[in-house]
């Protein structure tokens, strides 16, 4: 370690840049009210746990606390063995995190004597939640900032280090290892955070009264869970300011709507657009508002829309599985898309696991001969699950079996359990910054559209979640051709029509990687194109906002970053791409078609399934 005598700006010494008149701010000059702030904080804490106790006391929920923390520090528990398990590596783990520390020490000791001393590489992050200047100018926040870093980056080498652990396992213990250190971050702790601290000090604990408060409100509106807001819901308004892409409810069955969106060119093409969106979550995610919708646009290039918009199940779809999705969700639509327009042939469009449903339903009509669907698109889907990411520490046979055994009771899983499994992939960006904003700030978080959709969650029917989980994130049945539907074994490598594979590089729930290697399990030609962002934001990319970028070169062959070099990188939107790609392969064109044609109209889109709310 270096270090060089700074020039003393105070006149006093001390910390180097530190000025002592800057812990002003952290100050309390108005204990009374302080105090008085905190009794209030405490009460409105009070009525947080009444609201999360009431239900579990009546029996109208269930505690659900215990499986995920007994599965934790039961995984925890095979990399503390390793490291106990012989003294030597006990005593060699506890002196690199104690020389760690001790160099911290030694760099503070130097700084406060008004040394300029170079911080090591490794603790130089560009995390936002460290951007307040204080978590370096101040002696003691900057302390902390470094042994965190420190500490969290010795859990997980301890993890990486562990042997005799099998990938699963590994996997969950640097999955559960990072929960932790986002969880314990000093970010999100009064007392630790220097901007937290302040504003305390400034309103004498009101921010910890109004966030409190919207604890407390906040697990009432999820009955007996926390519903942690993450935009000012009030704001939008299915319908009104928010999927407004006009259109018409053409059908119904047991399991979705089917909607028909106006034509806005004179013409169309000649084969009709079909999209499956994922029922974990609802469709409007492409048609968020006009500017964004992927809807509208399409419309705009004169495809005749059709989205298939699932239902919010309950009690009564149970027993709904993959069959059912197939037969009565993408079999009823294409049913529905001939009586309404007198075509037989579609170009479809499938996204996350309405993609994976999809391909799964091609497998299934190549079975049968069904030649419907002439060329499928994908949107960030996987079908072969062998790199799922993190999303695979939620699924080992003692997990599913719990999951199942929860679902038996009600005959869904809640849409808040795969809410809180997609925010926790991202904990450091979709749930503490909010928690920290929310209850510590007591600041109201401003209106997004997106993640108002992101809020809007949706329930998933016991049987038709069961199938999923054990057929593609436990066996991987799809892509190795054992997935039975319909009771006939169904392979990828029957589909033989054009396929639009499109991942994002960023992606947490399907990772690049993953729909890359899907892309070999097809028969016929797939075209691979990797979109910049990540699985929302890389999909839904208008042209007019020139963001992001997009990769297409030759076959999905080999490993990715050795087709990334190659490949043609274009700036912006990849949708031209992606039309172009479809006139290619039928390009004729028809006069523009009313929604519904022949058939009735239920009701305006964008329906009433999608207005359902968990």
């Amino acid at each position: 370690m270096t270090a060089e005598k700074a020039e003393d700006t105070t006149g006093k010494g001390g910390f180097a840049g530190f000025d002592p008149k800057s812990v002003e701010p952290y100050i309390v000059k108005d204990p009374e009210s302080l105090a008085i702030n905190m009794a209030r904080a405490v009460e409105q804490m009070g009525k947080a746990a009444s609201a999360w106790l009431a239900p579990r006391e009546t029996g109208e929920k269930a505690h659900t606390f215990a499986q995920p923390v007994s599965d934790m520090v039961k995984t925890l528990s095979k990399v503390s063995e390793y490291w106990l398990s012989d003294p030597r590596r006990t005593l060699e783990a506890q002196t690199n995190l104690m020389g760690s520390f001790f160099d911290i020490w030694s760099r503070t000791v130097h700084r406060m004597a008004g040394d300029i001393v170079e911080e090591p590489e490794i603790l130089k992050r560009n995390d936002k939640r460290f951007a307040d200047e204080d978590w370096v100018k101040n002696p003691f926040f900057d302390f902390i900032r470094q042994a965190y870093f420190v500490t969290s980056d010795w859990a997980e080498r301890m993890v990486e280090g562990a042997e005799g652990l099998d990938e699963h396992t590994r996997h969950k213990a640097v999955f559960y290892v990072r929960q932790i250190a986002s969880a314990l971050s000093p970010t999100n702790f009064i007392t630790t955070n220097p901007q937290l601290y302040r504003e305390t000090v400034a309103s004498s604990g009101a921010n910890l009264v109004k966030g409190m408060q919207m604890l407390a409100e906040d697990i009432a509106a999820g009955r007996g869970d926390l519903r942690l807001r993450q935009t000012d819901t009030s704001k939008f308004a299915i319908g009104e300011n928010i999927a407004i892409t006009p259109g018409k409810v053409i059908a119904q069955s047991d399991v979705c709507q089917v909607i028909q969106y106006e034509a806005s060119t004179e013409t169309v093409l000649k084969r009709p657009l079909l999209i499956c969106p994922p029922w974990i979550n609802k469709f409007y995610v492409l048609d968020l508002n006009p500017e964004k919708s992927f809807i509208k646009w399409a419309v705009d290039q004169g495809h005749t829309v059709f989205v298939i918009s699932w239902v919010n199940p309950d009690e009564r779809h149970a027993n709904k599985d993959w069959e059912a999705y197939a037969r009565e969700g993408i079999g009823f639509a294409l049913d529905t898309v001939e009586r309404a327009t007198g075509e037989r042939e579609v170009n479809a469009i499938g996204y996350c696991v309405g993609g994976t449903l999809l391909a799964a339903t091609l497998a299934l009509h190549a079975a049968e001969g069904d030649d419907r669907i002439r060329s499928a698109t994908l949107f960030t889907t996987q079908v072969d699950f062998t790199y799922a990411g993190d999303l695979k520490v939620f699924v080992d046979e003692d997990q599913i079996r719990h999951v199942e055994a929860n679902m038996s009771s009600t005959g869904y899983l809640e849409g808040s359990k795969m809410a809180t499994a997609f925010n926790m992939l991202r904990a450091s960006e979709l749930i503490w910054p909010y928690f920290v904003n929310n209850y510590l700030k007591g600041q109201d978080p401003l209106p997004f559209d997106l993640l108002y959709w992101n809020s809007d969650c949706t329930r998933m029917p016991a049987a038709n979640h069961s199938f999923y989980l054990r057929n593609c994130y436990l066996e991987n049945k799809l892509s190795t051709g054992e997935m039975v539907l319909a009771g006939k074994k169904i392979s990828l490598g029957d589909v033989k029509i054009p396929i639009y594979n499109l991942a994002t590089k960023e992606d947490h729930i399907a990772p690049a990687k993953s729909v890359f290697l899907g892309s070999s399990r097809f028969g016929g030609k797939v075209t691979f194109v990797l979109s910049g962002s990540g699985h929302i934001a890389g999909v839904v990319n208008p042209p007019a906002r020139s963001k992001y970028q997009f990769w297409t070169g030759g076959p999905a062959k080999g490993d990715l970053d050795a087709w990334i070099e190659k490949a043609k990188e274009t700036p912006g939107s990849w949708w031209p791409h992606w039309h172009s790609w479809v006139e290619r392969l039928d390009k004729r064109r028809v006069p523009a078609r009313k929604a519904g044609g022949p058939l009735n109209s239920l009701e305006d889109a964008p329906g009433s399934f999608v207005r359902v709310r968990a």
